[in-house]
């Protein structure tokens, strides 16, 4: 249950009369309404005297309270003076039962809703006025979350004065529930709707009506207007609500003022844990990610060798590659399955593995290695174990129609979103692979703006890219890029924090190539990405 929740079953258990026992010696709702719709008869006596020209004298206030014996005193006055009439709610119009002792009753008929309102030009506003506006008010709560005086507005037109004790109703989106008490004297905008409680009924009571859910469904589902829905006058003159005695009534504003400091101890910890919630399962997946690049998720088998001997090898490709090119000499080249056994590709091709020997290499300092790994994984950088490249730094000129041009905000959530990327020509595309070649099971990182969003790429269409990184496996059988793609997933966040930012974050492929990586033997790398293929799924379904 959310705190709404809980807070609208309160005043909902309070407006079915379940908040609080009922009192016999308290008396009845029916009473208290006698009194009222009487005590209106005797406002209405006092107009009808007003207007009457032909009426010498008057009636004290005690001879209007006690209708009876002022009648006897003043026939002349008091004759056809009776009760306001009133009809009785049909039993079909009854939303809910409520307790005998109470009685269902209109707004307008206990309240002075409908009462023209006292008005007061902009040029007689005191400047140290309390000027009350809709946006003062916080919603559902009509707690004043600004007290601001005549003086601090730019007044202009008409406002509506109200006075302690009054209830300011918001009849403009009265679905926000800015329902109030007002504390004090002051002037407010005309969306607020000033009215008075009669016959000594508790205001706070009628706030609490006031915000019901019974009484907010029905009021917001006859509001008038589309992006500024209103209610009517005839609507909340009409609005059915319940009326206990004025004890009750008190007893249930009491007993909500002792639940609501509750309520708002239970919105915190709902709060606290939503928030847990919503967090569990991005922060499970960055621990199981760190788990995996710490070598924790699975465990080290001797018979996989180790991350240095991987990556002797990855060096002696790396350098065989360079060989060949460099060697003019030599016709033909070696298939890539030849450079990853590079004993056996040695002996076919020994003319072009002469003199070969592993790059040298300074292992990283201490203070750049982030965590703790297993003896058998090796720290490495990053452009010693793929190649990183990027795509064209140029704007080519776009076409209609051609070869689709990606850049970091194709990238998302994984994928590569086309549907947003511009065209450039055959010709151009040409061009910019020359520098970039992309190439399926290659892994694209955006190095502008937002940082990362690695895409491990399934190429099932041409396309070229701009201002991305593009990272290139040296020999496909010695590095698992789905491994590298999870170290991305978790390295990226770290990465952003160090991104140098002038108009945009950015890193350069320097950073990226300096950037390290922990090293697994190739057979946990793969055992690595099994696992979290098996386990990260999971945490989406926790969402």
């Amino acid at each position: 249950m959310t705190p709404q929740e809980l807070k609208n079953s309160i005043l909902q258990l309070a407006i079915q009369g379940k908040l609080v026992e009922q009192r016999p010696e308290e008396g009845t709702g029916a009473e208290l309404l006698e009194k009222i719709l009487a005590a209106k008869s005797v406002e209405d006596a006092k107009k009808n005297l007003t207007r009457s020209r032909g009426v010498r004298g008057g009636c004290n206030e005690g001879e209007l309270f006690n209708l009876p014996e002022a009648s006897k005193s003043h026939p002349e006055k008091f004759s056809a003076l009776s009760a306001s009439p009133r009809d009785k709610i049909p039993d079909d119009e009854k939303p809910f039962d409520i307790p005998e002792s109470w009685e269902w009753v209109r707004l307008g008929d206990c309240t002075s809703y409908a009462a023209k309102k006292e008005k007061v030009l902009s040029t007689d506003i005191r400047p140290d006025e309390w000027s009350l506006d809709l946006e003062d008010i916080e919603k559902d709560t009509g707690r004043i979350i600004e007290f601001r005086s005549a003086k601090d507005r730019r007044i202009v037109g008409e406002k509506v004065v109200f006075h302690k004790g009054q209830i300011l109703y918001s009849k403009l989106r009265p679905y926000l529930k800015k329902i109030l008490v007002a504390p004090k004297d002051g002037i407010c905008t005309p969306e607020l709707v000033p009215f008075s409680a009669l016959g000594g009924i508790d205001a706070n009571y009628l706030v609490d009506i006031l915000m019901s859910p019974h009484v907010d469904f029905a009021i917001n589902s006859v509001t008038y207007g589309v992006k500024m829905p209103r209610v009517g006058t005839d609507t909340m003159v009409n609005l059915l609500i319940p009326l206990p005695p004025l004890a009750e009534q008190k007893r249930i504003v009491a007993k909500i003022e002792e639940l609501l400091p509750l309520v708002d101890r239970y919105e915190k910890a709902w709060s606290r844990l939503e928030d847990f919630n919503k967090r569990f399962p991005i922060d499970m997946q960055k621990s199981l990610l760190q788990m995996a690049i710490q070598g924790k998720l699975v465990e080290q088998r001797e018979d996989e060798g180790t991350g240095t001997e991987l990556l002797e090898k990855i060096f002696a490709v790396k350098d065989a590659k360079k060989n060949l090119t460099r060697s003019r000499g030599v016709r033909g080249g070696c298939e890539e399955g030849e450079l990853f056994n590079l004993p056996k590709a040695a002996k076919s091709h020994p003319e072009k593995f002469s003199a070969l020997s592993a790059s040298p290499r300074d292992k990283i300092p201490d203070d750049e290695k982030p965590f703790e790994i297993p003896e058998s994984w090796e720290w490495v950088r990053l452009g010693e174990v793929v190649d990183v490249r990027d795509g064209t730094h140029d704007t080519p000129k776009y076409v209609q129609a051609g070869v689709p041009l990606v850049t970091s905000k194709n990238l998302v959530s994984g994928t590569i979103d086309f549907t947003t990327a511009k065209f450039i020509s055959y010709k151009d595309s040409e061009a910019i692979n020359i520098r970039s070649g992309v190439d399926d099971g290659d892994v694209l990182f955006a190095m502008i703006g937002t940082i990362g969003n690695p895409v491990l790429i399934r190429k099932d269409r041409e396309f070229s890219i701009k201002n991305m990184a593009l990272f290139k496996p040296i020999d496909r059988g010695l590095f698992c890029m789905e491994y590298l793609m999870m170290f991305l997933t978790k390295a990226q966040l770290d990465m952003r924090k160090s991104a140098s930012a002038s108009v945009q974050s950015f890193v350069s492929l320097s950073f990226l190539r300096n950037y390290p990586i922990p090293l697994p033997p190739l057979a946990e790398q793969k055992r690595i990405v099994a696992k979290l293929e098996k386990l990260l799924p999971l945490c989406g379904r926790l969402k």
